[in-house]
């Protein structure tokens, strides 16, 4: 079982930079692959990106690549996601989650998830 809880959404201006973090109780956090998902008012819920849990190889969104960046701390139990030159676009709910899968864009191979953290980016 592991629980995860993120932290670090806010307001934030078009352009500007933030870090979210995901914190995982469970003494295997560094056997699951995490994954960022994120959800817009009115949308599905989407990928963002994943980092692996045995070489820490990332895969990210066409829509955040070179600007977003997944890493883990596996002796904090914690991911973060540190987002750059943020757009309104990227105003969403954002979401940990994690996976006994290799990385995947895959929702659904994601068993346990975190309860999300508002991000809002003004223009």
């Amino acid at each position: 079982q592991v629980q995860l809880v993120e932290s670090g959404g806010g307001l934030v201006q078009a352009g500007g930079s933030l870090r979210l973090s995901c914190a995982a109780s469970g003494r295997t956090f560094s056997s699951y692959t995490m994954g960022w998902f994120c959800q817009a008012p009115g949308k599905e819920r989407e990928f963002v990106g994943v980092i692996s849990w045995s070489d820490g190889s990332t895969l990210y969104a066409n829509s955040v690549k070179g600007r977003f960046t997944i890493s883990r701390d596996n002796a904090k139990n914690t991911v973060y996601l540190h987002m750059n030159t943020l757009k309104p676009e990227d105003t969403a709910v954002y979401y940990c989650a994690a996976s006994t899968a290799w990385t995947t864009r895959n929702q659904n191979l994601y068993a346990y998830w975190g309860q999300g953290t508002q991000v809002t980016v003004s223009s």
